[in-house]
């Protein structure tokens, strides 16, 4: 009866639809709404979205979009995820049909694993003992809409896991997320893929000349680290490097963020996250390339060794930098990490990703990640694979030659924040990164800001019941 009610719903207007009940009376409260199934369908009003609640609010349906624009997903991911965080039933075991085109059901999978994050310190949550498990049955409409292949099935679950693995560093507090505790999540992760990180740590950073991810970390109780994940198959024929931003807490340093900026802070490793769950699920699905996953962990402390406005540092490009705001951090960590995938790493593609500016939110809002690169090509890629995945993206001006004088120093190559912040700070933000590897690379450079989407999908009320739920997909 449940199958032939979503067919009935697949004639209907509506391309895409939720369903979710609670799994131990699925087959049996859909026996009893089969006679009122019609009437629950055309109650539906989606502005842009609608749920009614059926049989006692043990199971839901739901309607997403029928249009979208055409900076959005087709797959509606954003407005999936609120709706499963706000109309889930209750009950152990839940299961969730997703009726949608074979084209977004990988976009679909990251949106629905997006709303069971595994991090919570909540006191009943700590007490929960029995195994939670939500099952996603995917049903495909539209030209290709054949049963999904156990090797899709195999990468929706990878995709969540790297998700949620993520998303739950991201939540951690850095009294539990330190650098100390980053560097064993990536060691966990590398005993998973049959790989041992490389590590330079400490002082040996600032012997090594990564000024950078040392000048920003030194105060802190636990040192800055630069980590990389290394995958090399035989028969690759390009070197990929992500890099990423692992600030486990950025105070602002002696440039010190206020008591209203503050909080939200231990979300500045989102970059350095999520390139540890993409390069997760990414070697699991047997990528063919060499891909290297570049961590740049450090604490933005204060301290007696904080680093002062007026400090000049020495990156690992070997340029100087005139600190005039502690508070621009990621952009001197960064610029160590993508030197060192180009320099020791021989990359010739290299992605860097970073919570970077305050600014990308109003460049780009709170979906869409910024991206900036020396390459148009990429530029259209990286827009074309967030309308696929749902992570949304656009692009920002690329104009080095326009706005990289807001660097301008008396006494170094450079100074770290701009004279202007009224003249594309995001921009001139990524521009600083890529001036360590040279306005004239070779090579492929794709920066990421995500420091609005990082945290996104938070801003909405979410059920604490939903915590730490195994997720399967049939």
């Amino acid at each position: 009866s449940r199958r032939k009610g979503l067919k009935t719903l697949t004639r209907s207007w509506w391309s895409k639809v939720l369903v979710a009940c609670c799994c131990c009376c699925c087959c049996c409260c859909f026996y009893v709404l089969f006679q009122t199934w019609q009437s629950a369908l055309s109650a539906l009003n989606p502005n842009p979205t609608d749920s009614c609640p059926l049989y006692l609010s043990y199971a839901a349906v739901a309607a997403l979009p029928s249009r979208v624009s055409r900076h959005n997903s087709p797959s509606s991911a954003h407005f999936l995820t609120r709706l499963v965080r706000t109309c889930l039933p209750g009950g152990a075991s839940r299961c969730i049909v997703m009726v949608c085109e074979r084209t977004e059901v990988f976009a679909s999978a990251c949106a629905i694993a997006r709303a069971f994050p595994l991090f919570s310190r909540r006191s009943g949550a700590s007490r929960r003992t029995d195994n939670r498990v939500v099952t996603v049955e995917f049903i495909t409409i539209g030209q290709d809409n054949g049963p999904l292949d156990l090797t899709t099935l195999e990468c929706l679950s990878n995709a969540a896991d790297g998700v949620r693995l993520a998303a739950r560093i991201v939540d951690t507090p850095c009294n539990e997320m330190n650098t100390d505790h980053f560097l064993e999540e990536i060691k966990v992760v590398g005993a998973e893929l049959g790989i041992t990180p490389t590590i330079i740590r400490g002082e040996e950073l600032k012997q090594r000349g990564f000024g950078g991810i040392y000048g920003v970390g030194k105060a802190a109780e636990h040192p800055p680290a630069l980590a990389v994940l290394s995958h090399t198959p035989e028969g690759a024929t390009q070197t990929i490097a992500w890099v990423g931003k692992g600030i486990v807490y950025d105070t602002g340093g002696l440039s010190i963020k206020g008591k209203t900026t503050m909080p939200g802070m231990k979300r500045d490793c989102g970059g350095a996250a999520a390139i540890l769950g993409a390069f997760k699920a990414t070697i699991k699905q047997g990528f063919k390339d060499n891909l290297h996953a570049v961590f740049c962990l450090a604490e933005n402390a204060v301290g007696p060794k904080a680093t002062r406005p007026d400090d000049i540092h020495t990156l690992y490009s070997g340029k100087t930098v005139e600190i005039n705001n502690t508070d621009a951090e990621g952009r001197l960590v960064l610029s160590d990490g993508v030197v060192y995938a180009s320099k020791d790493l021989s990359a010739d593609i290299i992605l860097d990703m970073a919570t970077l500016t305050g600014a990308q939110g109003i460049s780009t809002g709170k979906y869409h990640a910024a991206v900036m690169t020396n390459n148009e090509q990429w530029e259209a890629a990286c827009v074309r694979a967030g309308r696929n995945s749902g992570d949304l993206a656009h692009p920002l001006v690329y104009c080095p030659e326009l706005h990289f004088s807001e660097f301008t120093s008396a006494v170094a190559d450079m100074k770290n924040s701009v004279a202007d912040r009224e003249n594309a700070q995001s921009s001139c933000a990524g521009l600083f990164i890529g001036s360590h590897l040279g306005f004239d690379w070779s090579g492929v450079w794709v920066h990421v800001d995500i420091a609005s989407p990082v945290h996104a999908v938070s801003l909405h009320p979410m059920p604490y019941h939903i915590f730490g739920q195994n997720i399967l997909f049939i």
